[in-house]
């Protein structure tokens, strides 16, 4: 079978009220990028939905060859779903794009002409972000920006998420990156190549709950930061620092007291106020170590990142592929 052009990796979850409205979004961007792409594919995957959104799926793909599902066998999260998707887009051109039609699958026109242009990574940037809370705006932005910072020399795009193009080298390149905490726009940028931003409004959710509450916002940043930067384990050796010259200063204090006040009363608020300091410095430091440990922990048991239950419309080539990963 001939290798698409275009690919699109679209992660699903729970998706059923947005679904007809992406199917009708989706084939009238197709049928405009007709001129511009010789052949395409749409790879919808399935992160283990509780609705119908696998059954609606197989329906669309079965009057749509060119439409392939790919479901997993419980829910292993957004991150993984765009890797499966990774894993299976045959396009030399890939799109990620979520499904909520947040990000409009019109932009991918102007990603398509840009990769012609010689970028191999072309990444949406919000520009405004509509439908979005205060608070979820301000959480997002400082995420990015403290995150920029940790990570020193990756030059991390602010106010992108994993609305992107992608070429085949890259993909390729992606494919043998095989750590389980993954941070998908950050190996984009780690991988380099030739990136271009694009800037385009954000849209709000077209139906349903965001799949990325508060909590799962904290996981999400917490794989960023430890997937990518060791500067949380530097925290302990500024802390010691910081712990150190608290305690110097508190002796110096203990013993003028002592020498030339002659208070030998006092000095309990003091020990109890060093005794914090030193324990919360420890809690704190032992708490990191044990994000790094865990990951460690994690990635040694060599468990696969994902499992497939059902594929639909894929060629036997894709079965034995993904039967021999097991």
């Amino acid at each position: 079978m001939a290798r698409p052009e275009l690919s699109l990796i679209i992660p699903i979850f729970n998706e059923e009220a947005v679904i007809p409205e992406l199917h009708r979004r989706l084939r009238e961007v197709m049928s405009t990028l007709e001129t511009d792409v010789k052949s395409w594919e749409v790879v919808f995957v399935d992160d283990g939905s509780k609705d119908k959104s696998f059954s609606m799926l197989k329906e669309l793909s079965a009057s749509e060859p060119r439409f392939k599902v790919l479901s997993f066998s419980r829910n292993f999260g957004h991150q993984m779903a765009i890797t499966a998707g990774i894993d299976k887009a045959a396009g030399d051109a890939v799109v990620i794009i979520d499904a909520d039609l947040q990000d409009p699958p019109e932009v991918i026109k102007e990603m398509i002409a840009r990769w012609r242009a010689g970028f191999d990574v072309v990444y949406g940037v919000r520009r405004t972000r509509a439908g979005e809370t205060f608070f979820k705006k301000l959480t997002a932005a400082a995420f990015y920006r403290i995150l920029r910072t940790m990570l020193g020399g990756m030059n991390i795009p602010v106010d992108a998420g994993d609305f992107r193009l992608i070429s085949r080298a890259v993909v390729l390149t992606l494919r043998s990156l095989k750590e389980k905490h993954r941070f998908v726009r950050g190996m984009v940028t780690w991988v380099g190549f030739k990136q271009s931003a694009l800037l385009y409004d954000r849209e709000a959710r077209f139906a349903g709950e965001t799949k990325y509450p508060f909590t799962k916002m904290m996981r999400f940043a917490m794989d960023a930061i430890t997937s990518f930067s060791i500067i949380p384990l530097r925290f302990a050796t500024w802390l010691g620092v910081l712990s150190g010259l608290g305690a110097g200063a508190v002796a110096l204090w203990a013993v003028y007291e002592k020498l030339f006040l002659h208070n030998t009363v006092q000095g309990w608020a003091t020990i109890m106020m060093a005794v914090a300091l030193g324990s919360s410095a420890q809690l704190i430091m032992i708490g990191v170590l044990g994000e790094y440990i865990g990951r460690i922990y994690e990635e040694i048991k060599r468990r696969p990142l994902y499992v497939t239950a059902e594929l639909v419309n894929f060629d036997d080539t894709d079965r034995a592929q993904d039967e021999a990963s097991l």
